[in-house]
């Protein structure tokens, strides 16, 4: 049985059409000539658009020339209300400052110090799969709830429990259902003064959200000024200065990394491990060899995180067939020319992992999974030019090396003690909200190892 893959819509279709297609899902309103194409152009009244997985014109947008190509505005002005003027939005001097302060946070020698907090993180989930032992339980929503404790924990060195924790999870997940990824600024372009048209409900959820974290962040600076802050990763970045500027973050700014950190470090793991679930559900010889393998988790004890190699292949096939974050879109600053084609200045570049990932010219067998690909030379050539789950080149994801722990660990963890079985005609549909999730969620039966 081949994993899931939404449908494609037909080649050509009206503006109006696609439009609704769009904001409806990102995925299935794409045609399926871009599982093949080189560069595809798409025109509006308003601004020509150009999908490239060429991967020499890749190179050149994400790491040769970076600057002549500004992540655009148009996808994620939806998420202006929850992420303010995060990293995840910003461009040029102001992005470059909040990466100089962030970067040092989640350099290498740092993972072994969060460890720990991954390591109670998993085994709080596993204790919470046990009550539903014989069950067929929802793994997005259990997926979701680890990797938000294991935000909370490495951040602010709080489980999810904590009451405060609590309520953001439960708020942002009222966000994600309410506030679709695209806006009006995604079709026509807009002045900065011009209402976005969000919801009320959307406004005041994002107004809550912010204003449980500006509690977490005020209290931790006064640890950090009383000298009782924990060393977690909150306190090394609100202590960490600009090395060219000597300031550190204020705390409105400080509250826009932590809305970015909570969205890309729980949403995009949360997506990412439900994934890599429900293939071990359809493909039970590979969770048979990953449980196998997790047997050397006895104790916490971050040597063992090297020792997890099948589940990290597990872990990467899974980003590649359903990258979390389905498509980028930059914005070309100079008339460029592309594949002999004009591309005028002002253009929507747009990058899209998904159709990369299974582009059928680059990949030996791209709709299939399989994990030992890693170790064949299509699968290292392709991987280096071909596969950017976490973006790639200076906007590269911080937190990849992170995610490249917590994922597997977790997903170890949870098939060392459980097996997961898929559900007769449950069989998840992708869809892109916030990132790659199912549209009716992923259903599996949990049994005892």
């Amino acid at each position: 049985m081949m994993p899931p893959k939404p449908k494609a819509r037909p080649n050509k279709v009206s503006l109006r059409q696609y439009a609704r297609l769009f904001r409806r899902d990102i995925l299935s309103a794409q045609p399926a000539r871009l599982y093949r194409a080189w560069m595809a152009e798409f025109r509006t009244p308003f601004f020509r658009s150009f999908m490239i997985n060429q991967p020499d014109l890749i190179e050149i947008v994400l790491k040769k020339r970076p600057d002549d190509f500004p992540k655009s505005s148009r996808i994620s002005e939806g998420l202006r209300p929850l992420l303010g003027n995060s990293v995840f939005l910003t461009n040029g001097e102001t992005w470059k400052r909040q990466r100089r302060i962030i970067d040092p946070a989640f350099e290498g020698g740092r993972l072994r110090d969060t460890y720990g907090a991954m390591w109670d993180a998993s085994e709080a989930a596993v204790k919470r799969l046990q009550g539903s032992l014989g069950q067929v339980v929802e793994i997005e929503e259990v997926t979701s709830h680890a990797a938000a404790d294991v935000i909370f924990r490495t951040l602010f060195s709080i489980p999810i429990e904590h009451a405060v924790a609590t309520r953001v999870f439960a708020r942002f997940r009222e966000y994600q259902r309410e506030q679709p990824i695209l806006n009006i600024a995604a079709f026509i372009p807009l002045p900065r003064w011009f209402p976005r048209f969000f919801s009320r409900k959307t406004k005041e959820t994002a107004k809550e959200i912010r204003a449980l974290i500006t509690g977490l962040v005020q209290g931790r600076m006064a640890q950090i000024k009383a000298g009782t802050a924990p060393d977690d990763l909150a306190t090394k970045i609100m202590t960490t200065p600009d090395p060219d500027t000597g300031k550190v973050f204020e705390i409105e700014e400080m509250v826009d990394q932590v809305a970015i950190f909570f969205l890309a470090g729980h949403e995009t793991s949360a997506s990412a491990l439900a994934w890599a679930l429900y293939m071990m559900a359809l493909y039970p010889d590979w969770q048979d060899r990953l449980a196998s393998e997790a047997q050397v988790l006895d104790v916490c004890d971050f040597s063992h995180a090297k020792r997890l190699k099948v589940s990290r292949d597990v872990f990467r096939e899974t980003l590649r067939l359903y990258p979390p974050v389905p498509m980028m879109v930059r914005q070309a600053s100079c008339p460029e020319q592309f594949r002999d084609r004009e591309v005028p200045r002002g253009s929507q570049i747009v990058l899209s992992p998904w159709h990369l990932h299974r582009h059928e010219l680059l990949w030996d067998n791209p709709d299939g999974f399989d994990p030992d690909r890693w170790q064949t030379e299509n699968g290292k050539t392709s991987q280096r030019n071909a596969y950017m789950p976490f973006s790639a080149g200076a906007r590269v994801c911080t937190g990849a090396g992170f995610a490249m722990i917590e994922g597997p660990l977790i997903l170890s963890m949870i098939l060392r003690d459980f097996r997961v079985e898929r559900v007769e005609g449950r069989d998840p549909v992708p869809v892109a909200h916030l990132t790659v999730r199912s549209r009716d969620g992923i259903w599996l039966k949990i049994s005892p190892r």
